[in-house]
């Protein structure tokens, strides 16, 4: 207990010194919690190493996050937004994936480590995006409708492109393994009861539970509600974020709404800070001193081919010609699911820890270099663009 708390005063006085410093400087508050978490990480004063931990628990920041995206989204909205999920994300996801994988085979890679690193790659950070259109004031403009739509799909990626992983790796039987038909099934009829239940059953649950008249009661149902749905989800192979964003959008429509969306804020800035802390302290230097050229050219080279295709993109995705660049910075890093499927890579065999460690690196870097992007747009093309990327 000792211990943990005082991992908590940690996290809070780095977060307190490096986050003020780094927006009174102009680059953002998630830089500050990325250098927080260099400065307390294993490369830094090692006041805390448990990076694991630290990085799946601070994972419910992000969920927390589309969870409140989630309530602000009906399910006619959603329908209308197919379009933008479906064919924006896709064309997204295949143009940058295929472009990455011309790149690593032109490099020598084998086929299998080079589509494994451009599918994970060709994937943006949710948590970082969805920050800056909140705080930026985009979400309801067609910036932010193409990204979120993007983001969105590549959580619904997840499914095929974990399955795919173990097909990329040495073949080894595995009686026990799922047929992938069922794993597919067993996650259509998830989502099926989850539906159902918050269709017929969430509604009279909140009105048993506002009737009580205690508040802390009605805010533990909240977070039961929305842990637990991810969890679910998790359980058959959706991702957790996937989850919260479903459990947000059954509940947009209840009257309970904007109280929940109130009760949740504090933790989901919190937790999300917590996050890109986490991702700060994964930043392993050993790997960049041992191969600062590679490091660095293989960073240019993802945050390069991302950007200009999220550049040439921008005009069929209806984004607006004067957000054009800074809608292709937004979306050029690697993401935190990247994380997720170098583990999975891992352990079906696909590549080895010491590649694993070097795309991990590359990811970190990459959404370091999202802020300091955006700040050189922001300082040398604002001029250009006027207000519409929303105030300041």
């Amino acid at each position: 207990m000792t211990k943990l708390l005082i991992d908590v005063v940690i996290f809070l006085v780095s977060a307190l010194i490096a986050v003020p410093l780094s927006v009174r400087l102009g680059f953002g508050a998630v830089l500050g919690y990325l250098v927080a978490g260099v400065m307390i990480g294993p490369w830094g004063l090692k006041l805390v190493t448990d990076i694991d931990a630290i990085l799946h628990f601070s994972e419910l920041g992000i969920v927390l996050m589309m969870f409140v995206i989630g309530l602000e989204m009906r399910i006619d909205a959603l329908w209308k937004m197919r379009r933008t999920i479906f064919g924006y994300g896709a064309m997204q996801m295949t143009v940058c994936a295929v472009v990455l994988l011309g790149v690593f085979l032109l490099l020598g890679l084998p086929w299998r480590i080079a589509l494994a690193g451009g599918l994970a790659l060709s994937l943006s950070s949710t948590a970082m995006v969805i920050s800056e259109l909140q705080d930026r004031k985009l979400m309801d403009r067609p910036t932010g409708r193409a990204a979120f739509g993007i983001l969105l799909f590549q959580d619904l990626a997840a499914i095929p492109l974990i399955a795919l992983l173990p097909l990329l790796g040495p073949a080894i039987p595995d009686p026990v393994a799922e047929p992938g038909w069922l794993v597919a099934l067993k996650a259509l009829a998830m989502l099926a009861v989850v539906m159902l239940v918050g269709r017929y059953l969430l509604h009279v649950i909140l009105r048993m539970i506002t009737s009580i008249r205690v508040p802390e009661i009605f805010t533990a149902f909240a977070l039961l509600w929305i842990v637990g749905i991810a969890l679910l989800m998790e359980s058959v192979h959706l991702s957790m974020s996937l989850g919260a964003f479903l459990a947000g959008v059954l509940l947009a429509d209840s009257d309970y709404r904007h109280q929940i969306e109130v009760d949740m804020a504090p933790f989901k800035g919190l937790l999300l800070g917590l996050f890109f802390i986490a991702v700060g302290m994964t930043i392993d230097f050993g790997v960049l001193m041992r191969e600062p050229v590679r490091v660095s050219i293989l960073v240019l080279t993802l945050v390069g081919i991302k950007a200009v295709a999220q550049w040439l993109l921008a005009d069929r995705f209806e984004v607006p010609e004067s957000q054009r660049g800074y809608f292709a910075i937004l979306l050029s890093q690697g993401g935190e699911f990247a994380f997720v499927v170098m583990a999975a890579s891992l352990a079906a065999g696909v590549i080895d820890q010491r590649q694993a460690s070097l795309v991990t690196l590359v990811v970190a870097l990459s959404m370091v270099s999202t802020p300091l992007l955006l700040l050189v747009h922001r300082r040398f093309l604002r001029p250009f663009t006027g207000s519409e990327l929303g105030q300041e």
